[in-house]
This record gives C-alpha cells, sequence and structure tokens, in this order.
C-alpha cells in the first residue's frame, strides 16, 4: 500500500476516526491488527517473516533480562541476532553473493527467485537495536508481546522507516492518547510537504532521470550532469517526502515520530551532511556499529579504518549491488579525507562567504558519489562518468519534467533556507496557523494536484 495511493488514502480516512473512537485499552491492538494489515497488502505471505523476528527478539530480551549468566545472555543475544540477520541475509543478500562466487569459482551454486520483503532491513535494525539495548541494561524488556509487535510494526514507519529507537516511540505505546487540534494541524502540514515533494518533485525528476541512466549509451556530455543533479534532488525529496508523511500521519495519531532529514544539502561537511541524512541510520550505524569497533579512541588510523568499515556496511545495507558498496566506499573516504584536513582547533565560526563555497563543493561531491547510487552497474556509472568530461551542447530535454521540476526545486530550496533560518521556531513544521502560512499551503496542494505525477512507482527506499 503505497502512501502515494487513494488505497491508502481510503485506509488513513478509516484509521484515525475508528481509533480515537475506540476505548484507550483497544487502541494498540487496533493499531497493530490495522499495521499488520498495511504490510500484507504488499504480499501477505510476508508477514510471517516480520512475525518470526518479532517474536524472536521479544523472547530473547526477556530471556536476556531475567537470566544473570552474562555467557547465558551473550547466547540469548547472538542467537537473536543471527536470526534476525540470517532471515535479512537470504531474501537480500543471497542472489548476489552466490552470483559473485559463481562468477570467480565457475561454480553454479543455484538462485532463488523471491521479492524482497518490503522494509525488512529497517524493521530488522529496530529488532537489533532493542535486542542489544536490553543486553546492556539500557532498557527494559517489554513484557505486552501486541505492545512491542506494534512498536515493530506500526504502519506509518513500517516499510521505510524512520529506523526508530525504543526508548523514543515504545514509551508512547503505553500512554493515552486524545485528539488534539494541534496534532491535526501540524501533522496535516507535514503530509502536505511529503507529498509536494513527492509527487511534484521526486516523481516528475524521476522521469527525466529513469530516461537517461536506463539508457546511458545513448546519452553523453552535460545531460549527465543535469541528470545527476536531477537525482540527487529527487532521491532527497522522495525518501524525505516519505518520512516527512509518516512523521505526519503518526502526528494525526498523536505519536512523534523522529526527524530523519534535516536539510542535508545545506550541509557545510560531510560529518554535518551525515547528521542531516538519513539521520535514524547513520546514528544507528554510528551506536551499534562505528562505535563498538572502537569509534576514534584507538588512534587516528583506526579511526579512519572504522569510519570505512561503516560506510561500506552502509552501502551494502542500502542494496545488494557493488553500486551501493562502491557509493558507501566513497563516502566513508569522503570524509577520512575531511578529517585529516580540517584545522585541529574548532573553528568558532564560518563566515557566510566560506560555508557557501564548502556547502556548494560538499553538493557537487555528494552529488558525484549519488552516480554510483543511481547507476544500474558499476559500467554504467564509470561510462557515465568518463562522459561526463566530454562537454557538449547537446542535452536531453523534457520542457515539462525540468520546468515544473525546477519550479519544485526552487519553492523547496526557499522553505529549507526559511526552516534554516528559524529552526525550531520554523511554522511551517508546527501548530502556528496565519495568513502567509494558509496562502502557502493552499499553494503547495495546488502545485500538488496540477504539477503533481499521481501514476509515478512506489518510494525509492521500498527496495531497500
Amino acid at each position: 500500500m503505497l502512501f502515494n495511493s487513494f488505497h491508502f488514502i481510503y485506509f488513513i480516512l478509516v484509521i484515525v476516526p475508528v481509533f480515537y473512537v475506540l476505548p484507550q485499552k483497544y487502541r494498540q491492538l487496533f493499531l497493530l491488527l490495522s499495521s499488520y494489515y498495511f504490510y500484507m497488502c504488499w504480499n501477505y505471505s510476508y508477514v510471517i517473516l516480520i512475525l518470526f523476528t518479532t517474536t524472536t527478539s521479544y523472547v530473547a530480551s526477556l530471556a536476556i533480562e531475567k537470566n544473570h549468566n552474562k555467557k547465558l545472555k551473550k547466547v540469548y543475544l547472538y542467537g537473536s541476532i543471527s536470526a534476525s540477520l540470517g532471515i535479512l541475509f537470504f531474501f537480500k543478500y543471497y542472489n548476489f553473493f552466490i552470483g559473485n562466487i559463481n562468477q570467480i569459482s565457475g561454480s553454479q551454486f543455484i538462485f532463488y527467485n523471491y521479492l524482497l520483503p518490503v522494509g525488512i532491513s529497517f524493521y530488522t535494525f529496530e529488532t537489533l537495536s532493542y535486542t542489544i539495548d536490553v543486553y546492556k541494561g539500557k532498557l527494559d524488556a517489554e513484557r505486552k508481546f501486541w505492545i512491542y509487535a506494534l512498536f515493530i510494526s506500526f504502519f506509518p514507519k513500517l516499510v521505510a522507516g524512520p529506523i526508530e529507537r525504543s526508548e523514543n516511540l515504545l514509551p508512547q505505546f503505553h500512554k493515552n492518547h486524545y485528539i488534539k487540534a494541534s496534532n491535526i494541524i501540524q501533522g496535516t502540514k507535514y503530509v502536505i510537504i511529503g507529498f509536494f515533494m513527492k509527487l511534484v518533485i521526486a516523481d516528475r525528476l524521476s522521469i527525466y532521470v529513469d530516461a537517461i541512466y536506463n539508457n546511458v549509451k545513448g546519452h553523453h556530455g552535460l545531460t549527465f550532469w543535469v541528470s545527476t543533479i536531477c537525482f540527487s534532488f529527487q532521491i532527497l525529496c522522495d525518501f524525505a517526502g516519505y518520512s516527512t508523511i509518516a512523521k505526519g500521519v503518526a502526528k494525526w495519531l498523536d505519536y512523534d515520530l523522529m526527524v530523519n532529514f534535516r536539510r542535508p544539502y545545506f550541509a557545510f561537511s560531510f560529518s554535518d551532511f551525515w547528521k542531516r541524512w538519513h539521520i535514524s541510520l547513520s546514528s544507528w550505524f554510528r551506536d551499534y556499529l562505528y562505535i563498538p569497533l572502537g569509534g576514534n579512541r584507538n588512534g587516528r588510523l583506526r579511526q579512519h579504518i572504522n569510519n570505512f568499515i561503516t560506510f561500506l556496511i552502509s552501502g551494502l545495507w542500502h542494496g545488494a549491488n557493488w553500486t551501493f558498496i562502491v557509493w558507501g566506499g566513497l563516502h566513508g573516504a569522503f570524509l577520512s579525507i575531511e578529517n585529516i584536513l580540517k584545522p585541529q582547533k574548532k573553528q568558532s565560526q564560518v563566515v557566510a562567504p566560506l560555508r557557501l563555497i564548502k556547502t556548494g563543493v560538499l553538493f557537487i561531491a555528494v552529488s558525484f558519489a549519488w552516480i554510483f547510487f543511481r547507476a544500474n552497474t558499476i559500467t554504467d556509472a564509470f561510462y557515465i562518468i568518463q562522459s561526463s568530461t566530454q562537454i557538449d551542447r547537446d542535452i536531453f530535454f523534457d520542457s515539462s519534467t525540468l520546468f515544473y521540476g525546477l519550479i519544485g526545486v526552487l519553492l523547496l530550496i526557499s522553505m529549507d533556507i526559511y526552516a534554516e533560518r528559524k529552526g525550531k521556531n520554523n511554522i511551517l513544521q508546527n501548530a502556528v496557523i496565519s495568513f502567509p502560512v494558509v496562502i502557502l499551503f493552499s499553494f503547495l496542494i495546488v502545485c500538488i494536484f496540477y504539477m503533481g505525477v499521481f501514476n509515478g512507482g512506489q518510494f525509492i527506499y521500498f527496495q531497500f
């Protein structure tokens, strides 16, 4: 069930009012059943996987908390982790590794043809972090299975995040929830902005980007520059659009999801970029991989190695393809180079012109890395890079796509500049209603219906 579908609109028009009509004690169970229905709309058989992963981590965490034997605690922990990662590996990475083994060794191991379960990378990481936190004593194990199952399967964030932390979302399922005008207003703002990003910008630009990247041999030169910049905004608006809609829908139900994107292309360094882009994933890798590897505690060389390993695995998390691994490796290399070159003493303030230059350079470097992320194969990626050096005036041009997409991007940048300056006092994302806000959001709605693409595909991150 796509957010950008009439099916979801009908779904949410039923879920929200019924949720508030039901007595408080039945609401969590209703949301759990609704979330499982939401997931079963993709493929009903894959609900068995999320149920198995949920049950395994739930039982293991209870056993970890009740047992005082450290060795036995580790057995339960590693058993739960192995079960979750085992399912993730088989469904997401098995064919990738078997293909590479067959190619290198000349073997003929068999492939399995199956669809990748939607959201498996997201809910797997949530179960992992929960079990690890219980093991470390940072969190008490949840006693009520249906509450824990709802935490894992909560439909707004189920298939594409954010990857919620148990300490943030889990306690909210134990509270009473009431319909509030402020939540409806704030949630509606998030939903409108999210649909604007998805339908007007991401799906509009995807028409142009797909035409280029799915036929790289038919294009060259500046066309690749234009399409790569378009993809930079497409993937931002596609993924951030989903996260924003999810946050708005959750807000309608009186739940708060974490902020997953914070204007990443306004960053002025790679470390700043990863504090703004896919925050739930980058913070997850920091806390559960980079720091356990040693972080920056064992010297600069070890820090760079830990950083590089983390980004390589982050790339692999995104997809079973060498293009994603190279993309992750590039970001690991960029961040290490930045750490080597940055001054030992922290600068108190970055002057505006210098920050603007840094932001521009960062955007170019990030866009370069997006080539590998979007390219269908490594061969295509290197062909695009090589062809991009051939400067010519022959640009593949789609007037409606680029014109409407450019309008959407400029409007988004304008809103982001305002939000960046106002920070937490940003009226675009709170419950404030004023005449300018009404005009702005009315204009966004008009843009959605006039310039939006309503036959676009699913969200990009569904495949991850």
